[in-house]
Formats: C-alpha cells, sequence, structure tokens
C-alpha cells in the first residue's frame, strides 16, 4: 500500500471511531430520555453529529476500496471524502 492508502486508512478509522461512538451515545440517550428528560434537548444535535459522521465514513470507504482497487472511478469518492472532512472540520470549528 502506497503512503496516500495509510494517511486514507488512518482518517477512515477516525471517522468510523467517531461514528460508532456516536451510535452508541444516540442509543443510549434514546433509552434512557424518559429518566432524563434533559437529554431530549441534546438529542437532534447528537442525531446530526452522527449522520455527518457516517456519512464520511461511507464516503471514505468507498474511498478506500476504489483506492486499494484503483479503481477508474477512485478520484470522485477520494475528492467527496476530504472535502466532507473539510466541512465537518468548518462544522465543528469553534
Amino acid at each position: 500500500m502506497r503512503p496516500f492508502g495509510i494517511l486514507l486508512g488512518v482518517f477512515l478509522g477516525s471517522c468510523l471511531a467517531i461514528f460508532a461512538g456516536l451510535a452508541i451515545v444516540c442509543f443510549t440517550f434514546w433509552v434512557i430520555m424518559d429518566d432524563y428528560p434533559r437529554l431530549e434537548s441534546e438529542l437532534p444535535l447528537l442525531i446530526v453529529a452522527t449522520a455527518m459522521f457516517g456519512g464520511c465514513s461511507a464516503l471514505g470507504g468507498m474511498a478506500m476500496w476504489g483506492h486499494l482497487s484503483r479503481a477508474a472511478w477512485r478520484w470522485a469518492p477520494l475528492c467527496l471524502f476530504w472535502a466532507s472532512l473539510a466541512g465537518v472540520g468548518a462544522y465543528f470549528w469553534p
């Protein structure tokens, strides 16, 4: 694997780990929301963040698959993946 593929794998793994963690927190909030009504106001923002990292993970997976198979279409999901990472970074930047 080339160095670019390793860098892509690191970013894909990070996005996937954040997505999995946020999905678990979403599920936990959903389960205990009746006991803690304060969580209901935080759930929509949590769902948005989970969806954003889920989309980044999906694009990263397609980009990694295209990169490893050296497909002709690999540049489109790769550019979308980097653009989505920049978008997520801009969204969460203080």
